[in-house]
């Protein structure tokens, strides 16, 4: 759809961080502002958000602390990962109609480069799910199981915060890749019945009991041989305990952590690495952009096919991002959490 000079806005509505959180965030820490938006430059695009994507990971952007992405700017948009549709173009690269994913997400409309931006193709599936089963979300899943914790046919494995974006793709891709054994974690009884829907041979609620006991339980004599941790604390210590000898570890997040205030109680028994020989390590996705083209080319297939499902929760306003975004620390989304912005 063509939008002329004139039709294009000049304002759009955004979520700012207000104040930094201490703990858990609340609604003080976010503001809901209007801001005036910048003239396209050459090769940029103007693009109408139409979802956005709600993360864990936006929490330590919070903290003003040195990390491996720049903190938020208090009194600033906010930004993380969006889809929409492009109203204007100073590009060769993009016109007008064209669909995109970007990073300037928590606001209406965004001014992107078109360079960095990825287009969409809506005609194979929801503009939604390239945030999530398509986007970097099912990325971070394949990435994480094959490349960095070797997945191989066989492996038993267990995946921590199961029931969430990566969590619920991580175990269906191991199921599909040929695992013996996929157990899962959650946070309540529906979502354990989810992931046993999903496929998953067992799935656990770790507020029923310590995690070691729910764990060694569910994994039985078999042991585990990699363990995607999405959880950190007290689940990546329970997994240690039962992984065997020369296991893997994928840690992709330590959500249990994220709002504490207090240094983590958990691994005590990292020792136990040794005369297993585990291996521990730790990735982020946008250094596994060199899979995207496998991946892919696997996903499309599987979701066509019917061997891999995914869930959203998708909220509706861009007033409502910041809730949604608390409700996501206290694991109130069943797959990947949105905000629906426009149509």
């Amino acid at each position: 759809m063509s939008t002329t000079t004139q039709e294009l806005p000049t304002t759009g509505r955004e979520i700012q961080l207000a104040s930094r959180p201490h703990g858990e965030p609340v609604p003080e820490n976010f503001r809901l502002a209007e801001a005036a938006l910048p003239a396209l430059e050459d090769g940029q695009i103007l693009v109408r958000n139409q979802f956005i994507s709600v993360d864990p990971y936006m929490r330590g952007r919070m903290n003003d602390v040195k990390s491996y992405s720049a903190p938020f700017e208090l009194d600033k948009a906010l930004d993380g990962g969006a889809i929409g549709e492009v109203i204007a173009s100073r590009s060769a690269e993009r016109k007008v109609g064209d669909v995109v994913v970007h990073s300037q997400g928590w606001r209406e409309y965004g001014v992107v480069s078109a360079a960095e931006t990825t287009l969409a193709r809506t005609d194979l599936a929801p503009a939604s799910a390239f945030l999530g089963a398509l986007g970097m979300t099912g990325l971070t899943a394949y990435s994480g199981l094959l490349k960095v914790a070797g997945f191989k046919k066989g492996d038993a494995v267990f995946v921590s915060g199961a029931a969430g974006a990566v969590g619920s793709m991580v175990g269906q891709i191991a199921k599909a890749m040929g695992a013996s054994r996929v157990i899962g974690s959650a946070g309540s009884a529906e979502k354990v019945a989810k992931l046993l829907e999903l496929g998953f041979d067992a799935a656990f609620n770790y507020h029923d009991g310590p995690v070691a006991e729910l764990l060694q339980e569910a994994a039985g004599d078999g042991g585990v041989d990699v363990y995607f941790d999405n959880v950190g604390g007290s689940h990546l210590e329970a997994a240690i305990s039962v992984m065997n000898l020369r296991g893997r570890v994928a840690m992709c997040g330590a959500i249990e952590q994220y709002n504490s205030t207090e240094p983590p109680k958990a691994p005590r028994n990292l020792a136990l690495a040794i005369g297993k020989r585990l291996r521990l390590e730790g990735f982020l996705v946008g250094d596994q952009r060199e899979h995207a083209a496998e991946f892919a080319g696997r996903m499309g297939p599987w979701l066509a096919d019917g061997t891999i499902h995914y869930d959203e929760t998708i909220v509706d306003g861009l007033e409502n991002a910041p809730q949604a975004f608390m409700d996501l620390l206290n694991g109130a989304n069943t797959g990947k959490m949105l905000v629906k912005i426009s149509d």
